[in-house]
Order: C-alpha cells, then sequence, then structure tokens
C-alpha cells in the first residue's frame, strides 16, 4: 500500500489520488481539447477497477449525451479506454 493511502480510515471513504491528462480530438478541421482525470482508488470496490478515467466533456450531446469514461486495473487501461471513448461519438457542443 502506497503511504498515503493510510490516511483512509474505513473502504467506504473511497481514497484515491488524482492524476490528469490532456488530449486533443481533431474534428472537422478543429481541435477539442479533453482534460481527462484518473483516479487511483487505495480499496475500490471492484479489485479489477484500481482505476478510474473520466473526461471533463461530454460527447454526442445532440442525440445522447455520453460521458466518456474507463476502468482497469492499470493506469494504462483506464486512460486508454477513455481516450477510445472520446473518439468514439462526435462533439457536438460549443468551442
Amino acid at each position: 500500500m502506497r503511504e498515503w493511502g493510510f490516511a483512509q480510515t474505513d473502504p467506504s471513504q473511497e481514497l484515491a489520488q488524482l492524476h490528469y491528462f490532456s488530449i486533443k480530438k481533431h474534428q472537422a478541421g478543429a481541435e477539442i481539447e479533453f482534460l481527462i482525470t484518473v483516479k487511483e482508488y487505495i480499496t475500490p470496490k471492484e479489485p479489477m477497477m484500481h482505476f478510474f478515467a473520466q473526461s471533463n466533456k461530454q460527447t454526442n450531446q445532440k442525440t445522447a449525451p455520453y460521458t466518456p469514461c474507463g476502468w482497469g486495473k492499470t493506469m494504462l487501461e483506464a486512460l486508454s479506454e477513455c481516450v477510445r471513448a472520446i473518439h468514439r461519438f462526435p462533439y457536438e457542443g460549443q468551442e
């Protein structure tokens, strides 16, 4: 367990360290920047889901708004799944 994990006194607190990433989606001659926050849980509810990544923007806003996200047992798995989700649907918001 990492040192910061000892600050959690009960697993229900879901203590997590945050990691931040940025990626640009190129669409219709424009660049849309997405910020991705990855939460690294010290004691995840599901052991295979130690990391959770979520973008700050939705895609597919005009049809069925979708918030790109990803889970994984490693940061790479969660982040990669979130990046794939960002490219799954078009960004239809204001830039």
